[in-house]
């Protein structure tokens, strides 16, 4: 069992059990067995880029305790942002690789979930080293002063009435002689 604190301030318990994995496959559709037993890797990608289908599979498999609390589905997605997601994506997909019936399976469902991990704190660090040197270098002040006089230019023309970018009159609005 893991567990994750919502922004809310309140403890929440992962427990992947069957009981649970069915609750979320029924209340989500989200079939949790695909990672936990077919190391089905898309589930994991999914699970950790989409924040709402990853708060609809929280909140399914922590439902009894929110039913316990009175706290609604709407009420538990208010509390989960930032922080609480990392902190639950983590949660929750380390106690699936605890669920996973075979010791060979645990360790090899925990390796790619460690890579997956890795090489999302790669791409990170990629953008993050390639963001610095455009923000160093200009590169970002020059994108946006460019884009300012772009726009500055286009609406100077269209106030000033300049032919090039004036609609053209439409031959039933023209009078004959």
């Amino acid at each position: 069992m893991k567990t994750f604190t919502d922004n809310a301030g309140r403890d929440w318990v992962i427990e992947i059990n069957v009981s649970s994995l069915k609750r979320v496959k029924g209340l989500s559709g989200t079939d949790l067995i695909a990672l936990a037993v077919s190391m089905d890797t898309s589930v994991a990608e999914r699970l950790a880029s989409d924040p709402i289908l990853l708060c609809d599979v929280l909140y399914a498999v922590c439902k009894p305790q929110a039913d316990e609390r009175g706290v609604s589905d709407e009420e538990f997605g208010r509390a989960m942002a930032g922080d609480a997601i990392e902190s639950a994506t983590v949660a929750l997909l380390e106690d699936i690789v605890g669920f996973c019936p075979s010791p060979r399976d645990r360790a090899a469902l925990g390796r790619v979930l460690t890579a997956m991990r890795d090489a999302r704190d790669k791409a990170r660090d990629l953008v993050d080293k390639n963001l610095d040197r455009m923000i160093e270098g200009g590169e970002i002040d020059r994108i946006v002063t460019d884009a300012m006089t772009e726009a500055e230019t286009q609406l100077d023309r269209v106030t000033s009435g300049d032919s090039s970018t004036s609609v053209p009159a439409s031959p039933g609005s023209i009078r004959a002689p």
